[in-house]
């Protein structure tokens, strides 16, 4: 009897651990629809892909089929890789992003590990526009300009977000991305950030009866600005994922009433 019972609890641990290895493994999108009383009723809407925590991952064919021709610029929320991530690998998952259009980067902490050297000599040679710090300016219609702000990341003492407003327009839509959601407790009403994007944290990950490590990702709107902590394309240390599932976001900002936002999951 005991033996049959260690039988029958190892199957379960297999049976689970293979679940929670194919979840890791998913390739979901969430397309989201985002409205701000601030962006311009004549400006056209913008799209932009997010996409945070890659890691090991190889970035599927499967998404930039589906975004493609749908975004207007990518942004990469930190943590394209960690330690001992292949650089070919690096290179061909930059490569796939450009396919959908620009790509913009912020540092998360795993990006520091071994050689972020090498690392900016590649965002450098695929022509990745870094923000370290610093912020840019696009251009969605005459009467509408977008400011993206990029920090490091909090938790490695690099993140001066002072400096990264510094250049930024006043009168522009500010978008603020952070790799660590830990932002949010310096984020104030007077900086104007409309949108702020961030990673990290996996959703925790692994969620045993819901409860994780961190919170699960989502949206979440204060007075001061709209939070978006997204779950995450890959994993950290193993790859395995329950109660929190990967996700990457095809996002339309527009004008509308902020309180409003409507989303659906693609899963491919």
């Amino acid at each position: 009897m005991i033996q049959n019972g260690i039988i029958i609890g190892l199957a379960i641990i297999i049976v689970l651990i293979g679940y929670m290895w194919r979840m890791a493994f998913l390739n979901r999108i969430l397309v989201q629809s985002l409205n701000f009383e601030d962006f311009s009723e004549s400006a056209h809407p913008i799209s932009l892909f997010f996409i945070s925590d890659i890691h090991r991952r190889k970035v599927s064919p499967k998404l930039i089929d589906y975004v493609r021709n749908k975004a207007d610029i990518v942004i990469i929320g930190g943590d394209l890789r960690e330690g001992g991530v292949p650089w070919n690998r690096v290179t061909a998952n930059i490569k796939k992003l450009k396919e959908i259009g620009p790509v913009y980067f912020v540092w998360g902490n795993n990006d520091y590990e071994q050689n972020e050297q090498e690392l900016l000599n590649i965002l450098e040679r695929q022509k990745v526009t870094v923000l370290n710090n610093k912020s840019t300016r696009l251009t969605v219609s005459e009467n509408q300009k977008i400011t993206l702000i990029g920090i490091e990341d909090i938790s490695e003492k690099k993140a001066r977000y002072d400096l990264a407003r510094k250049d930024a327009v006043a009168t522009d839509f500010r978008i603020l991305i952070s790799h660590n959601p830990l932002i949010v407790n310096k984020v104030k009403r007077s900086h104007n950030i409309h949108l702020v994007l961030s990673g990290h944290t996996h959703g925790g990950q692994i969620r045993i009866f819901g409860i994780g490590p961190y919170e699960h990702g989502g949206i979440t709107k204060t007075e001061k600005s709209l939070f978006l902590t997204s779950n995450g394309y890959g994993t950290s240390t193993i790859p395995l994922r329950l109660g929190a599932k990967p996700e990457t976001h095809l996002l339309t900002l527009q004008n509308g009433k902020d309180t409003e936002y409507k989303s659906k999951i693609i899963e491919l």
